[in-house]
């Protein structure tokens, strides 16, 4: 039982103010005329005014409630550095004993989440804690206890905002004495034009200050296919470092800020970039060595893509034939073929040349010299594609000039003239230029729904070679291989215009030449030995395609340096997919086979490893304004740990902490279960004490 004092006035309170008033009028003139029986007087009327105010003793039947403590464990990747999250584990267990002893404490655990996203690139902590106070009323929150490395982000500005009555207390889990240096990428390109040069801008930062703190940094710099370089730089000021592009598609570069001893990770030393290399146009030769109704499918799918400038010529006549006619024979061609100009001067300047039904003519058309051009042309990087028509059997055949020592494929001399129907092989299941084209059945066991063709020139594989298509009697269709640098390939028949007219249902037309157009000027997603990766928020899913029957696991490096090695399973031909839950933001790098790939998992710019030193500064004005104290954990750095301080319960205080202490506030709170009033004047008491003053007054007057 509770008992208090309450007042239930029965007049209006003005009433009751006016009333006194004069009541204390009178008892002033009484007093001053000195008049008899003014102290009962006095009384009488106080005894009256005490009625009208009606006073009560109030009654409470109360249930106490316990105070809620509120504990906010910081999950975040920083925590995860130089053994904090052990030791978070450790003061977690000993609070967790140390509350228990505590009567009437209720505590409530929150662990810091990630967003929806992926893995957090911030520390959030208050909003995790508002979330678990949202059902926590204000007079039962005993304080809150947050166990962090105190690098916050997400701290308001405005400390009232908070509405919390109660102290909030500080765990650092590290120690003063760390030190951390970090690299810090300003900008950096997200594409590039294929030859061209960006610039990154970076900065080498480091977390010691004064005397202690170091002059200058060493950069390592790893580009692809060149050596590594190493550069030094000064601390804190910005370094603009050369980012080339140097072929189309995912290029990397890799900065590695080294090590000092001491530093307290290594996670933050390194940033991966990655950047696409596009081309500005694709410059395409195509040569028709006489017309025929199939160039124009070359020229419509070129010409289609308006990434593509092409350039096209075709051989009306040779030189050597004659129209019967007097005028000078060079008059009749229309015009001029530019041979210097194109297989000298500018050869190295085209993506891609086609040779379409051409056969070798006078040397007054094209020279032997303009095609070794081109064979050296292919050695250093370029693409032939040489589309066979009968002449590619004849003693006229491309094969026999400077150029047959790059092409795939050695005519037999023989030509087959026949329907047929071209298929994939075993290598073309696999291989992205074939894999999965419209109407193959994915499967060289059943035939594909293609139309026919009627042209087969026969050939026999050359050097390393694959074999993507064949037709009767398992001879090759489409013959595909790299020369030196560059890339070469040979389709056997003239027939494909036969899909284009969608003859007895066509064929994949488009796919097939554009897919084996782009693989020659070597697009990085019709690559044979390809690896990629992406992240869908912290799950990262890995995609290896190979022309082996099985691959192994890939093995995937995490910012912090720890390795996961993936199982990859098949997901079709030549596809294998596998997948990973990763719970640290930043760069991962994925390696396999000779071949990496790089993912980022949440920001690129991760607030998270920006900073990793332990620092009670963030979180300083919240417990001054709620008398809260903070407590260096220590432990970093070979340093012993600290004790954890002792707890206690204050009902109120200046302050809740000490040099070795925290306390938690203790509400009192409770529930009004029942309420009993007893009035003090009422009844005949209150009549009675009335009436006995007066008589009193009375008496004394009549004497």
């Amino acid at each position: 039982m509770h008992w208090t004092l309450e007042f239930q006035p029965i007049l209006p309170i003005p009433v009751l103010a006016a009333a006194t008033l004069i009541a204390l009028v009178i008892v002033a003139v009484l007093f001053w005329r000195g008049r008899r029986g003014a102290f009962l007087r006095a009384a009488s009327m106080a005894l009256l005014l005490a009625a009208l105010v009606n006073p009560n003793f109030k009654e409470e039947e109360r249930e106490p409630l316990t105070s809620i403590a509120v504990v906010v464990l910081d999950d975040s990747a920083s925590q995860h550095l130089a053994g904090r999250d052990k030791r978070m584990a450790d003061i977690r267990g000993q609070l967790a004993k140390t509350f228990e002893m505590i009567p009437n404490l209720e505590i409530r655990w929150v662990t810091s989440t990630h967003d929806s996203s992926g893995a957090s690139d911030e520390t959030a902590l208050f909003a995790s804690l508002n979330q678990a106070l949202a059902d926590v009323p204000a007079e039962r929150l005993a304080g809150v206890v947050m166990i962090t490395d105190g690098q916050i982000h997400d701290v308001p500005a405005d400390v009232k905002r908070l509405n919390i009555a109660a102290p909030v207390h500080a765990l650092i889990t590290g120690s003063r004495g760390e030190f951390d240096n970090w690299l810090e990428v300003i900008s950096a390109p997200r594409f590039g034009l294929v030859d061209s040069t960006q610039m990154v801008e970076l900065r080498a930062i480091t977390s010691l200050k004064g005397r202690d703190a170091p002059q200058t940094a060493v950069l390592k710099i790893r580009r692809e296919a060149e050596p590594e370089e190493r550069i030094t730089v000064p601390f804190g000021k910005t370094v603009r470092l050369p980012f080339p592009f140097p072929h189309a598609g995912s290029t990397l570069m890799e900065v590695e800020l080294v090590a000092k001893d001491g530093e307290l990770t290594k996670a933050n030393n390194r940033a991966v970039l990655q950047a696409e290399g596009v081309r500005e146009n694709l410059r395409v030769l195509l040569v028709s060595g006489e017309p025929h109704v199939g160039e124009r499918t070359w020229r419509n799918l070129l010409r289609s893509d308006a990434s593509v400038d092409l350039v096209h010529f075709t051989i009306l006549r040779p030189p050597e034939k004659s129209f019967g006619t007097r005028t000078d024979i060079n008059q009749l061609s229309l015009i001029a073929f530019p041979t210097r100009e194109l297989f000298s001067e500018k050869l190295s300047q085209f993506d891609l040349i086609i040779f379409d039904r051409y056969q070798r003519h006078a040397i007054e058309v094209l020279p032997l010299i303009y095609l070794d051009n081109v064979a050296r042309y292919v050695k250093k990087g370029g693409a032939v594609l040489v589309a066979a028509g009968s002449g590619f059997a004849s003693p006229m055949s491309l094969y026999y000039t400077p150029l047959g020592d790059a092409l795939p494929s050695q005519p037999s001399g023989r030509v087959i003239e026949k329907p047929f129907r071209a298929a994939l092989t075993e290598q073309g299941v696999r291989h992205p230029v074939t894999a999965g084209l419209s109407g193959s059945n994915g499967s060289p066991a059943e035939a594909p729904t293609w139309g026919p063709w009627f042209r087969l020139i026969v050939t026999k594989p050359m050097h390393k070679s694959e074999v993507l298509m064949s037709g009767p009697d398992n001879l090759p269709v489409l013959t595909l291989a790299q020369y030196g640098k560059g890339r070469v390939a040979t389709l056997l028949s003239d027939h494909v215009w036969l899909w284009a007219r969608g003859y007895e249902g066509g064929g994949p037309h488009s796919d097939l030449l554009r897919k084996l157009s782009h693989w020659l000027m070597k697009e990085p997603d019709l690559e044979e030995e390809y690896l990629k990766a992406s992240a869908d928020g912290q799950r990262i899913t890995i995609e290896r395609r190979s022309m082996k029957d099985n691959v192994g696991a890939a093995k995937i490096a995490s910012p912090t340096g720890k390795t996961h090695a993936v199982p990859m399973t098949k997901a079709k031909a030549g596809l294998w997919r596998g997948r990973l839950v990763v719970d640290e933001p930043g760069v991962h790098k994925i390696t396999m086979d000779g071949l990496s790939a790089v993912v980022l998992v949440g920001d690129a710019n991760s607030r998270e490893f920006a900073k990793v030193t332990a620092t009670d500064a963030p979180l300083r004005p919240v417990s001054t304004a709620t008398r809260g104290g903070q407590f260096w954990m220590g432990g970093t750095n070979g340093a012993p740990a600290a004790k954890l301080p002792r707890i206690t319960m204050q009902h109120t205080a200046s302050k809740y902490y000490g040099q070795n202490w925290l306390g938690l506030k203790n509400q009192n709170a409770y529930i009004v279960r029942g309420v009993r009033y007893t009035p003090l004047f009422a009844g005949f008491i209150g009549l009675a004490l009335f009436l006995g003053l007066l008589g009193v007054t009375w008496f004394r007057e009549s004497r």
